[in-house]
């Protein structure tokens, strides 16, 4: 079984788009639903390939919303495991914005998604073997 700092490394999640008309609000900047939806998915996905076990989101913890991002822009999601329990897995998720034309790149959102292992009776189970 691999090292937990190389699980960690490993399980690292990078996601790409583009901001569009259909994910923005009356400001013409990244609906925030939108934006929790992604880092949900990115944070998923970098928690089931961490522990390639079932995973279930728990909680969301603190989210940041720091700078509006504007349509025409593209974003990366950046999910990276943070901490590790037992059962569970915290996964920290940065948004950054990057400029389609200039090499203008910002964070713009950050927050932190806990997710617990789940067995086939759906009951938490060990998030990593040992």
């Amino acid at each position: 079984m691999p090292e937990l700092q190389a699980l960690i490394e490993k399980s690292e999640t990078r996601i790409c788009k583009a901001v569009f008309p259909n994910t923005t609000n009356h400001y013409d900047t990244l609906f925030g639903g939108t934006a929790l939806q992604l880092m949900d998915e990115a944070s998923f996905i970098c928690a089931t390939r961490f522990s390639r076990k079932r995973v279930v989101t728990v909680s969301t913890d603190k989210i940041d919303f720091t700078t509006p991002i504007p349509q025409g822009t593209i974003v990366e999601l950046i999910a990276r495991v943070d901490s590790v329990g037992k059962s569970s897995c915290v996964v920290k998720v940065d948004i950054f914005m990057e400029d389609m034309y200039s090499y203008q790149r910002d964070k713009a959102v950050t927050g932190f998604f806990t997710f617990v292992a789940v067995g086939f009776d759906k009951k938490p189970i060990a998030i990593i073997d040992k």
